[in-house]
């Protein structure tokens, strides 16, 4: 059996958090470059996937946390977003202050056209690999991920 000195990380897992690293980089350096023709970055397509088709206006709160991200990054992106015409904010008939967030046309367009860029970019991607293993990687993401969430 192999030990481990006391404090050492568990090397498999952080091995893993390191790729997991690299890989978030490399794709949000993809993102950008797939969809700058649409004049949008990683961080406005993720905005424009969070509500989605069909759209379901939410809150910047709540797209944030369905992102795992600061409430704030996303209200920066949001109201860049709304200036240029990609999203709008809509009242809140729940919430006077906390207004709800909904794709414009211009939005639904963009975000239709990065669409159909991602699945080819995506087949490539995972080509070779097996919906088994991708299933069992994302199983053990969503894993650690809820760990952290759980811890915080």
């Amino acid at each position: 059996m192999h030990s481990t000195k006391p404090g050492t990380p568990n090397k498999p897992t952080n091995d893993l958090i390191v790729e997991v690293f690299r890989l978030n980089g490399s794709l949000l350096a993809t993102a950008d470059r797939l969809v700058s023709k649409f004049g949008i970055t990683a961080a406005r397509w993720q905005v424009l996937g969070a509500i989605g088709l069909p759209e379901e206006p939410e809150t910047v709160a709540r797209l944030a946390r369905n992102m795992g991200l600061s409430r704030q990054s996303v209200q920066r992106v949001v109201n860049e977003m709304v200036d240029e015409g990609m999203l709008r904010l809509l009242e809140n008939p729940h919430h006077a202050r906390a207004r709800l967030v909904t794709m414009t046309d211009k939005g639904r367009n963009i975000f239709a056209a990065a669409i159909e860029l991602q699945e080819p970019w995506v087949k490539s991607l995972s080509a070779g690999i097996g919906k088994d293993r991708i299933n069992d990687a994302c199983r053990i993401l969503r894993t650690l991920r809820e760990r952290l969430e759980a811890k915080s």
